[in-house]
């Protein structure tokens, strides 16, 4: 079984190194790390440069995430591929603990992932948290129901090449972020495997682009990219003799939040047509009492927020999404 790390990177030049040693570093036989530098403008190439042959390092014109790792995935040819962020870090065991789930029905394995500042010292987080323990068939009931499974962001997952390249190279309807697609399809096109253990660092640095509150531009847009993310699946899916409900995405515990600071920060950007505050306040009661995936206290807690977020006066409903997306 051989191992692919694809590394797209785009000024990341402070942080790639710590992700190329990383990578390196995996304990396992047959390994290949591919760096695709996306058309950086600080150190990045002196820190690839640096080392040699042990990587292939790719330079390209900058073209988005999905753009390199369209590019690195048509380079690789590993059985397993991790399209690992070049701010993140892997552990030396996630190959061998990969492996050990492995099998030809697999997707993807998913893991979860420990949060390190800036400097790589650990907080004490992990996430998520799998609780209840997600079996495969469990996540495509609830994919299938709600649009939404627990799942970790990009580095937090190891795909099968059967699957990816089922999908790749995967086209600008996908947006810019290429874990969007693989995440949304992996359910459907395999089965998605769990280790409840943590084998990579999640880094936390406030210029991530997890971090909503430095844009809240960036709220509508990651609705609108939940949106984008869903008829992908959905269209997958159909392909495959499937039919899934648009109607899905709007049960979502995940999804409601972004809704409720998409339409309180600026309603004019929402990009759901026909969403309201006043739709989010029925889905709100509807997803608390019905989502699958959530234990009923963070339902209830989330419940809580949304509804008081969505009817409160603006500069309270401000504080109240600071509060809720406020990295950590």
């Amino acid at each position: 079984m051989k191992f692919s790390i694809v590394i797209p990177n785009y000024n990341y030049g402070r942080f790639i190194g710590k992700a190329i040693a990383s990578a390196l570093a995996v304990e396992w036989p047959d390994l290949e790390v591919i760096v695709v530098d996306d058309g950086s403008t600080d150190n990045s190439r002196e820190v690839i440069e640096s080392f040699g042959a042990k990587v292939t390092a790719i330079f390209q014109p900058n073209g988005t995430q999905r753009v390199a790792c369209n590019t690195g995935f048509a380079r690789s040819a590993g059985d397993a591929v991790i399209f690992l962020d070049s701010d993140d870090v892997l552990m030396p065991s996630v190959a061998r603990e990969v492996a050990a789930v492995w099998s030809d029905r697999v997707s993807k394995v998913q893991f979860q992932m420990m949060r390190i500042d800036r400097e790589g010292q650990p907080t004490g987080r992990v996430f998520p948290l799998y609780m209840p323990m997600p079996t495969p068939d469990l996540i495509r009931a609830w994919v299938t129901e709600t649009s939404a499974y627990p799942t970790p962001p990009g580095s937090g997952n190891v795909y099968s090449r059967k699957f990816l390249e089922k999908i790749f190279p995967l086209d600008e309807l996908c947006g810019p972020a290429a874990d969007s697609a693989c995440l949304s399809v992996a359910p459907f096109l395999g089965d998605v495997v769990t280790i409840r253990k943590p084998l990579v660092q999640y880094r936390s640095h406030g210029l991530n682009d997890s971090n909503l509150l430095t844009n809240h531009a960036r709220f509508s847009r990651e609705v609108a990219r939940a949106q984008a993310r869903w008829k992908f699946a959905c269209k997958t899916a159909q392909d495959s003799g499937l039919s899934l409900s648009e109607t899905s995405l709007f049960k979502s515990l995940h999804l409601l939040q972004l809704r409720v600071a998409s339409l309180r920060v600026d309603p004019t950007l929402h990009p759901l047509v026909d969403d309201s505050r006043l739709r989010a306040m029925c889905d709100t009661v509807q997803v608390v009492w019905s989502f699958p995936i959530a234990s009923i206290y963070r339902r209830l807690i989330i419940g809580g927020w949304a509804l008081l977020t969505l009817a409160a006066p603006k500069p309270l409903a401000m504080r109240l999404i600071a509060l809720r997306f406020a990295q950590r």
